[in-house]
């Protein structure tokens, strides 16, 4: 990891607001060299600083105004030389901010090639923010590295493996249902979607911790790629369908903050896991399919597999009851559309869960914004031969009927929130590299976390 407890050649990182870098106390040279180079002060740059016989004496790094990118600290792994800093000052909370943007600014997929260079690492003392900030990256990279990995190697089975690994390695109970016995299991949703592919379908549900303390469920969206089926997308729209199990990815991202954590809560973690391919027995647009809750879906569309697999996954996930139930998926276009690539919309008809979403997403840096399960577009979801239509008439307010699509297999009274996510950085920003990105786990970590806090704050 990039984060270091101590280092006696670490050099030192001054971090300054605009214009602070007139208050560092640096050598003459040092001050002149800055104004030859053309330092300003201005957000964003960076200057290196030169000792008296030309060796590396440390760096300058200007953040933005206060209230601008908490993550600034994030491109100086790869932009700084070699080599561990040590920042020169600065509060408990700047720390803790500059020490994760600096860990998640490390990263580097190297499954298929080797990193053109190591990053540089940052000193971090208080070892408090230290284990904070790794145990956070390190949940991160593993998102990360599951997203990126292309659909040759991350099958269905690869991600199975790698939920059911992770599961062994806090000790969870664990289990998985594959293929025709989804049937037998009562998951007829999840089989449909995936019995095309050479790869069956499967469900891992594995569960950790201890079974008095409060009930939290994720369910992550496990379609490892996406061709749309029979409504097959087009060449250019299949580019990026590796990351269509960013859901699942995030489930277990933050499932595994959170275990890391210890978190005293008694966790369940369902993915369903599917390849969405054509082949002789795809189900079709006008299947009327059963669902678990005893629902039956027409299909609308193929392309819409997500919110299907997800339906049966949720109608088990509420058979016990949680206390918090959330779900992830890399649902829909229209998602992107109203909100862009960074900003998840999410949806709950809980005032409470929103305001706590709201909260922790601001204070974990992890955005996301809510949006109205609108009840009067309920009908778009009506079917004249079934139950309901698996997509939205219309074409209209797309991310808005897929929710009130899942909504119809949560039970109610129970809290649930679900997340439509591009689970990827389409550029490179800082603390966040291009590519995959289990968007939304830190937040729950940080909503877990504080439920636990004022949990017990309440018995003290």
């Amino acid at each position: 990891m990039t984060l270091l407890a101590s280092s006696r050649a670490a050099l030192p990182l001054h971090l300054v607001r605009p214009g602070g870098h007139t208050k560092l106390k640096l050598t003459k040279p040092q001050t002149a060299f800055l104004k030859a180079s053309g330092f300003t002060g201005k957000a964003g740059q960076l200057a290196l600083l030169s000792a008296d016989d030309g060796a590396l004496a440390g760096a300058v790094f200007v953040l933005p105004e206060e209230g601008g990118d908490s993550f600034a600290a994030g491109r100086l792994p790869y932009d700084l030389p070699e080599g561990a800093y040590a920042i020169a000052a600065g509060s408990a909370g700047e720390m803790a901010d500059h020490a994760l943007a600096f860990a998640l600014g490390s990263y580097s997929f190297t499954r298929y090639r080797k990193a053109s260079r190591k990053p540089a690492q940052l000193v971090v003392s208080d070892a408090a923010i230290r284990a904070r900030a790794t145990l956070l990256a390190e949940a991160m990279f593993f998102g990360r590295d599951l997203i990126n990995t292309p659909a040759n190697d991350m099958t269905p089975s690869a991600l199975a493996k790698a939920a059911l690994d992770l599961a062994k390695s806090f000790k969870a109970k664990a289990k998985v249902t594959v293929g025709d016995a989804l049937l037998k299991a009562n998951f007829p949703l999840i089989h449909a979607v995936g019995r095309a592919s050479v790869e069956a379908p499967r469900l891992v549900d594995f569960t950790w911790g201890n079974a008095a303390d409060p009930k939290v469920t994720l369910v992550g969206k496990g379609v490892c790629f996406d061709t749309g089926g029979l409504d097959i997308k087009p060449s250019a729209s299949m580019l990026m369908m590796k990351k269509d199990m960013g859901g699942a990815a995030t489930a277990l991202t933050a499932a595994r903050m959170i275990m890391a954590a210890k978190l005293p809560v008694r966790l369940r973690v369902l993915v369903p896991i599917v390849e969405n391919a054509v082949s002789g027995n795809s189900f079709r647009a006008s299947d009327v399919i059963p669902s678990r809750k005893g629902l039956t879906v027409e299909i609308g569309n193929t392309d819409a597999e997500g919110r299907l697999i997800l339906a049966d996954a949720l109608a088990l996930a509420c058979e016990e009851k949680p206390d918090l139930l959330m779900n992830f998926a890399t649902l829909t276009g229209a998602a992107r559309v109203a909100l862009g690539p960074d900003l998840p919309p999410f949806y709950t008809l809980e005032e409470g869960l929103a305001e706590e979403i709201t909260i922790a997403a601001k204070a974990a840096h992890d955005p996301a914004w809510r949006l109205p399960l609108w009840p009067a577009y309920d009908r778009m979801l009506d079917s004249k031969i079934a139950d309901l239509s698996s997509t939205g008439s219309g074409g209209m307010a797309g991310s808005i009927t897929a929710a009130l699509f899942l909504k119809r297999f949560v039970a109610p009274g129970i809290a649930h929130a679900h997340f439509d996510m591009f689970a990827w950085n389409p550029s490179t920003k800082p603390g966040r590299p291009e590519g995959g990105e289990p968007q939304i786990a830190r937040l729950v970590f940080q909503l877990v976390e504080r439920r636990v806090s004022a949990k017990r704050k309440g018995r003290a």
